[in-house]
């Protein structure tokens, strides 16, 4: 029996959707779930294309965090609409955390964008593409990332108070995705090739609160774990205040959950975490600090932290610069504080100069620098299971699993005297190491 071929006349009159990400791994989450949604309606989706076409219809997924977030969303907004000015595209249509919060504004600066949409709109969205939501779809996603490692959303929105953030004001309050949700998507992604989640959330540690009654991230990791064909589960943005402990002893049960945490902390002086809303004291930090290592010795743990905050003194920057190199984070970053509208934060003075916010976030980075070569330096002559994620110019580079991508070390091979598959393990002997590189060999 001859199958029915699509018709090539009609499928050129389709117009390609580019979409573009910017921002965070969640805006990274939800631009591959748009994409699914496209392709799910036999649509031609490309991410991030090299050339546009005079037809293509550009889908900016926009970040609204801070000020130089914001600024390159803007930038990017009118980069394009510029290139439909000049009949270089078709359409340019915004959606995400910008278009969320400032809309109003967007369309008035902006007027010649085809449409704008928030972070909860991807329905309508997909209606003025010209395509359906499909439900069956639910969880089943386009990646943009190398398909061994995907990330898995757990939750949406905060619910917490921190007076710097404006994330509330774009995602809205926490919800949580159910268990059978996210094993199915993690079900279908293991059998697509994915070997390692990154368990992503405004905030983790709430997961469950509102769906089941109490803090339910352990029994999640306990199901994930269990798929089959996911090597590494891998924690990010964990919450502090009310840390559910009870995630280190599963942590130490599974073998396929990383020794890995990403805690952002903002700040160690109680002057600026009571400032901030942040629920916790110094004291308790460095207890959870402690607590967490005892249980899980061999633990990585990252932190972010902002320098600059409002009534941010010499004396708060000091504490915690001795509290940085006390701790010895294994990985650590470090911004400037952004003044946000609307956010608690905003009605204090932002009495700290721009060059002086500057001048602190360097100050901790070169300690943490100095930390990270410590660290390093102790991994020489140690065999590690490393993930390849790439080939890149004369090296397979690969991580660890003490590393999530992009923001921590990586691991060199160099190409010519090693062979390794992108996407698989292989067993490295570190040669030698910088403060955020390692070097090494694959050992057979």
């Amino acid at each position: 029996m001859k199958t029915k071929e699509a018709n090539p006349s009609v499928e050129a009159q389709k117009p390609r959707v580019n979409v573009v990400t910017l921002g965070c791994s969640k805006n990274i989450h939800d631009s591959e779930v748009l994409m699914g949604q496209l392709r799910g309606n036999r649509m031609d989706v490309v991410h991030e294309a090299n050339q546009v076409r005079e037809d293509d219809i550009v889908v900016i997924n926009t970040c609204g965090f801070i000020d130089n977030a914001k600024q390159e969303s803007i930038d990017t907004i009118l980069q394009y609409s510029a290139l439909k000015e000049a009949g270089k595209v078709g359409k340019v249509i915004v959606t995400g955390c910008l278009s969320e919060r400032y809309k109003p504004e967007l369309q008035h600066e902006i007027p010649n964008v085809d449409a704008y949409f928030g972070t909860n709109d991807l329905q309508n969205l997909l209606g003025t593409i010209g395509a359906d939501y499909k439900h069956e779809l639910l969880g089943e996603r386009l990646l943009s990332t190398p398909s061994h490692f995907a990330y898995l959303k757990i939750a949406e929105g905060c619910n917490r108070p921190c007076s710097f953030c404006a994330i509330p004001l774009m995602r809205g309050r926490h919800v949580s995705k159910s268990m059978d949700d996210l094993v199915a998507e993690a079900t279908h992604l293991a059998k697509n090739g994915t070997k390692e989640l990154i368990l992503i959330a405004q905030d983790l540690t709430y997961y469950g609160l509102d769906l089941y009654g109490k803090r339910n991230l352990a029994d999640l990791l306990r199901r994930l774990s269990d798929v089959d064909g996911i090597d590494w589960i891998r924690l990010q943005y964990a919450y502090p205040s009310g840390f559910p402990i009870d995630i280190l002893d599963v942590m130490r049960e599974r073998s396929n959950i990383c020794n890995y945490l990403d805690m952002p902390l903002q700040h160690i002086s109680d002057n600026m975490l009571k400032s901030m809303r942040r629920g916790i004291t110094k004291q308790k930090t460095i207890d959870l600090v402690n607590a967490i290592r005892d249980r899980v010795p061999d633990i990585a743990l990252r932190t972010t932290l902002i320098c600059g905050y409002p009534g941010e003194t010499a004396a708060d920057f000091e504490e915690l610069q001795q509290w940085v190199a006390e701790t010895k984070f294994d990985r650590l970053g470090c911004f400037t504080y952004s003044h946000e509208e609307n956010t608690h934060a905003y009605q204090l003075a932002d009495d700290v100069p721009e060059a002086e916010k500057a001048s602190r976030v360097e100050q901790i980075m070169e300690i943490q620098q100095g930390i990270s070569y410590e660290i390093n330096q102790h991994k020489v002559g140690k065999i590690y299971p490393v993930l390849v994620d790439k080939l890149e110019e004369n090296y397979f580079v690969g991580r660890t699993e003490y590393d999530s991508p992009e923001v921590d070390n990586e691991v060199l091979l160099p190409a010519a005297e090693n062979y390794a598959a992108i996407g698989r393990f292989v067993n490295v002997r570190i040669d030698a190491a910088e403060e955020f590189d390692l070097y090494g060999s694959i050992v057979k």
